[in-house]
């Protein structure tokens, strides 16, 4: 039997895994073959792994992800452009302590916010702060908050995020507003967290899209000249899964 009193304690020091983990242990006489210290080992263990997936879930939760993707369900297939060995070494998130960026090109559908999902997923895991943010919802944001007079607050807490996911990038042309919002946050987080940019319009476009060349020349040389490029090939991944389910139907 296990005493209340223990019970409450370790319920007021908040270790719910531990008074689950004590309670299967009483329960279960093949403990009884492990010495004191394997059955504390074990405890303690599992209370830290609790821990370890709770705060991972609330970096997810924080993220915004639109989709839960992950490494381990992408297409690595040669047609789709990818090159194994960097997609899993980037999985590592070496790049985050060196504050690069990442680019990913491809056109309409062929899995670029899927891949940047996936690789902000998985900074979450190794306890980076990930914030997933279409680009034309940060613009938007970013207007909001200029006219809420909580313009700086928003900059300041976006460039303390490790990873700023930023999908459908140069879709549209940039209102001059909107580029020189860019170039603060990109100066603010210059050298110190990295972006993961997708977008369907080549790096070459980019420039033309912004109001003011040298704008553009200042938030481009902040991204670009420190990014992996990743450019997705083949047909649109959408049509493909329709394709599948037409023909199980």
């Amino acid at each position: 039997m296990i005493s209340q009193t223990l019970m409450d304690k370790l319920r007021q020091l908040r270790l719910p895994a531990f008074r689950e983990g004590l309670r299967e242990q009483v329960s279960n006489p093949h403990y009884a073959e492990l010495t004191f210290e394997e059955r504390l080992l074990l405890l303690v263990e599992m209370e830290c792994t609790r821990r370890l997936d709770n705060r991972t879930q609330r970096r997810l939760k924080m993220a915004g992800f639109p989709i839960r993707a992950t490494i381990e369900d992408l297409d690595l297939s040669p047609e789709r452009g990818l090159d194994r060995r960097l997609i899993l070494e980037l999985a590592h998130c070496h790049w985050v302590d060196k504050a690069l960026n990442i680019v990913i090109s491809g056109a309409t559908g062929t899995g670029k916010s899927y891949l940047a999902c996936a690789l902000g997923v998985a900074a979450c895991r190794l306890g980076y702060q990930v914030r997933y943010l279409h680009t034309a919802r940060l613009i938007h944001s970013l207007n909001l908050a200029r006219k809420e007079n909580s313009y700086l607050q928003v900059l300041q807490a976006l460039s303390k995020v490790d990873i700023l996911v930023l999908d459908d990038w140069m879709r549209d042309p940039v209102p001059l507003s909107a580029a020189q919002d860019f170039l603060e946050l990109f100066d603010d987080r210059y050298g110190h967290a990295s972006t993961i940019i997708s977008s369907q319009v080549p790096i070459s476009e980019w420039h033309a899209r912004f109001p003011d060349p040298t704008l553009a020349d200042a938030v481009l040389d902040r991204i670009v000249h420190s990014a992996y490029r990743l450019n997705l090939l083949g047909d649109s991944q959408r049509k493909l899964r329709g394709f599948r389910s037409m023909s199980h139907t």
